[in-house]
Order: C-alpha cells, then structure tokens, then sequence
C-alpha cells in the first residue's frame, strides 16, 4: 500500500480519502522540521559490515513498481504491477534475467510452490486474460483475484489458471495443505465500498483456495472464514484505515501458526486446519496506524509486526514522529492454559532520520538464519534496508544498514526498497524504481546464516531453519 503517486502505487479504492488525510496529518507533524530536508541520513551509503555487490535495473516490459520477491532454487521472483521477472540467481554477484511476463493488475505479490506461482491482481481488468485493460471498481464483471502460472521452463511461464476473490488480491500466502496433494493459499484484501459489485461490506474476512499440484487449473475458493464476526477495530484515533479484512499474513506452518496484519489488528491464529484458521488472540495499538506485516522468530516466541503510517505518502522518520509510531512492534508470544497470548516487549526504529522530504515507511523484511539468535533484514522504503539485533525483544537495535541516498553520494540513484529478503547467503532487495539490488552481510555474529540452505522460500511462510538444511516450504 502506498500513496505518494497514485498512478505508481494504484491507491485501493475508498483508501484514497483516509489515506491522504493520514499523510496530511503526519505532513503537518513535520511542518517545523523543514531544515531536515538537506540532512544526509548518515555519513555514508552503507555500514561497514553490509556491501553493495550489485543492481540490476528493471527490464525493458516489466516496468512498473517493482513489489514483492519469492525464492525457488537459484531463482528469483520479483513481482511488479506489470507483471513478474525470473532473475537467475546461481551466481549471486551477477544474476540475470531469465524471463519477463507482462500480466498487469497489481499488486504483483507473488508466491512460488514447485513449478506453480502465485501472483496477486488487485486492481480490476476487464477479463482474467494477461492483456486485458483495466476497468473501474464499479464493473461487475471486472476481474480481481489470484493468477497461477506454470514456472517449470523458467524461460517460458505458462498462465494456467485464474481466481476472482472479493475484493482482489492485496497479498498472498502460501500454506502446506494437510496432505501435500496441493497448496493452500489465503488471499488478503480490503477497501470495500457498497459501490463496488464485488468488494461489498463489511469485508472482514480472507479468502482461502486451494490449487492441486496435478492440476491447478482446477483451483478454486474452498473457504471465506470472517475474522472479526464483530467488526475490527474502527475507532481507534490515528487509524490509516478501520479494520476491513487483513493487509497481510505470515504462516509458520511447522508451530500450526500465523500472525496477521490486519490493518487496525493484530492477530496470532491457529491454523492446524489450514483451510479453517481460528483467530485466537488479538491486539490493537494506540501507536499502530496500519498493521502491514508480520514475522516469527525461529524458535516461534516473539512476532515482529510492522506498521505503516502514512501509507507511504509521508515522511516519517524523523524527530518529530518519534521512534514508536511508524515503528516495529515486538511481542513475545506467552502460552498458558488459555492458549497463546501477545504480550508487548518493544518498539524498533531506525534512528537515521531522513528529513520532511524522504518518504520513510517500515515495510518487507525476513529473518537472517543465524541458528539460536534473532536478527532481521528490513525495507524502510526510501529509509533504505536494516539489519537488526532483536535477540532482547525488549532491546532490539540497529547493526547494519545500506542506505542509497544521493545526499551523501552525489550522482546516485536514491533507494525506494520495498521488499528485502536473506536468501542462501546474500541479501535480495526489491527496490521499486532501482531494480534489484544485492547486499553481502561481512558481519561475524550473521556467518552462521551462510549455512542455511533454502530449496524454496517464500517469506510469509516460513520455514523451519538449521545449519546445512533448509525447507523448501511445500
């Protein structure tokens, strides 16, 4: 979600209204701040301990905002408004272009599960058909939903299925179902309006299909469960958006959890029934005004969520913000007799302020597989990536950072990253208008990560982690 162009970002919907007036609001919060405008975030691009080892800029028909990535092989996805690229990645230092499918439809957040992709349409087509236009919310006939692709030439994808959801897709999540057989994916969306045929109110609930693996044209809607049967939170002060279904949900199908992002909640749900997950905690937060993501620790006792304020449309890391609004927020997850609970440790933010000009929003991160310990690598948008220490949930800090800023470097191209994942030894950043930019972590307490091979990794479904072996998540 993002709203400092809307051509670029594609506001959903209703969001347009509420999500300028947050902007505004955190732009009048700035107002005094204007001599931070000039000042470089830090005395250079990168921390000692993280190198810039590549970039490699957007293809020639992909060319819209880059959005999320996915891990198959030596394989990555980088999914984009326009479509998705496969970018080889068997030499890390110098991946290349595979292959480019021009599909458009936003969001562009995809999954990868074997040979089958995922890929999240979020803003209405006139068909489900890769070159159809785009048509107004209001069509009944306007196609939103999930697209499946066939990924096993990596140089020639194969659109092989399509599912309308309410609402669309805003993000995707890859689930194991309970015998293998197929996959089980929650889609999450929201904005719902009564002038919109299929985006009606209230929408508090996600979608659940199920896509065999032998025949995926046959996926199909198996379960739309309600989340919030009273209504999520509508009234807190400061809310970007009420609750109206999830932004995003993170699985941790090894422990049968997941966390959600659900806008005005959070929520932790059981999901040892993955067609039928069960909310069984939930959260608010009066700092929160947009609960965009989540991640599990290894060891499943601590969740990292993410909140978004300003949508994207504002700066917000600055001194006048402060360093728990707009922040990360850590919960430990504390079991009794009544089941888990998410109690409150801390807030993290980065403390290199960007000024009332750089647009600075907390967004996509993973762990970093280092077994026992707890580190994370995130996006802040044009705030760069992070590499965190958050092994004290109470005392989490910054460690490392690359942040591409022509203030410091005169000349360069300035970062806007929206995803930044580890993946078999090096860091993959999803940058919206710079391509995809490859970080090295040179950081002796992060060496034991380089031992962790993945076969497959889609970071909202995460994987159990140890030395020498991965998960590939199916």
């Amino acid at each position: 979600m993002r709203a400092r162009t809307p051509a670029r970002r594609g506001l959903r919907r209703s969001a347009v209204l509420a999500l300028t007036a947050a902007a505004s609001l955190v732009a009048g919060l700035l107002a005094p701040a204007t001599a931070l405008a000039d000042t470089p975030p830090s005395d250079s691009i990168t921390s000692d301990n993280v190198t810039h080892v590549t970039n490699v800029p957007k293809p020639e028909a992909v060319r819209s905002v880059n959005s999320d990535l996915a891990f198959t092989g030596d394989y990555a996805i980088g999914g984009n408004y326009d479509g998705f690229v496969v970018y080889d990645i068997s030499e890390p230092e110098s991946p290349q272009v595979v292959s480019e499918v021009l599909c458009p439809g936003g969001q562009g957040d995809v999954s990868v599960s074997g040979d089958l992709l995922y890929f999240s349409v979020d803003y209405p087509r006139a068909s489900d058909e890769c070159g159809a236009p785009a048509t107004p919310t209001t069509d009944p006939d306007g196609f939103e939903g999930i697209r499946v692709f066939d990924i096993s030439d990596k140089a020639n994808p194969q659109y092989v299925a399509a599912v309308r959801t309410d609402c669309g897709s805003h993000t995707n999540t890859l689930v194991p179902s309970e015998d293998g057989e197929s996959d089980i994916v929650y889609v999450s969306s929201y904005s719902p309006s009564s002038a919109f045929p299929n985006c009606q109110t209230p929408h508090d609930k996600i979608t659940v299909i199920e896509v065999p693996h032998d025949a995926p044209e046959e996926a199909a809607i198996v379960n739309e469960p309600v989340l919030f049967p009273d209504g999520g939170n509508h009234d807190q002060d400061g809310l970007l958006l009420p609750t109206q279904g999830c932004h995003d949900i993170t699985v941790y199908p090894a422990r049968d959890l997941a966390a959600g992002a659900c806008m005005g909640d959070g929520i932790l749900m059981d999901i040892s029934d993955p067609v039928n997950p069960v909310v069984t905690e939930r959260v608010t937060d009066e700092n929160f005004a947009f609960w965009h993501s989540a991640t599990f620790t290894n060891s499943g006792d601590t969740v990292m969520f993410t909140d978004e304020l300003g949508g994207g449309g504002a700066p917000t890391c600055t001194p006048e913000i402060g360093g728990e609004r707009g922040a990360d927020a850590i919960y430990t997850i504390e079991r009794d007799g009544d089941g888990p609970a998410l109690e409150f440790a801390s807030y993290f933010k980065i403390e290199r302020h960007q000024g009332d000009e750089q647009t600075c929003v907390a967004h996509n991160g993973s762990l970093i597989p280092v077994p026992g310990r707890d580190y994370f690598v995130q996006s802040w948008y044009q705030g760069g990536v992070s590499v965190i220490d958050f092994n004290d949930p109470r005392d989490p800090r910054e460690i490392g950072y690359f942040d591409m800023d022509s203030r410091v470097e005169e000349g360069v191209q300035d970062n806007d990253t929206w995803s930044t994942y580890y993946y078999n030894g090096y860091v993959y950043s999803s940058d919206i208008v710079r391509g995809i930019d490859v970080l090295r972590l040179e950081d002796p307490r992060l060496r034991a990560a380089e031992r962790v091979e993945m076969e497959e990794f889609n970071p909202q479904s995460q994987p159990v982690y140890r030395p020498g072996r991965g998960n590939g998540g199916r």
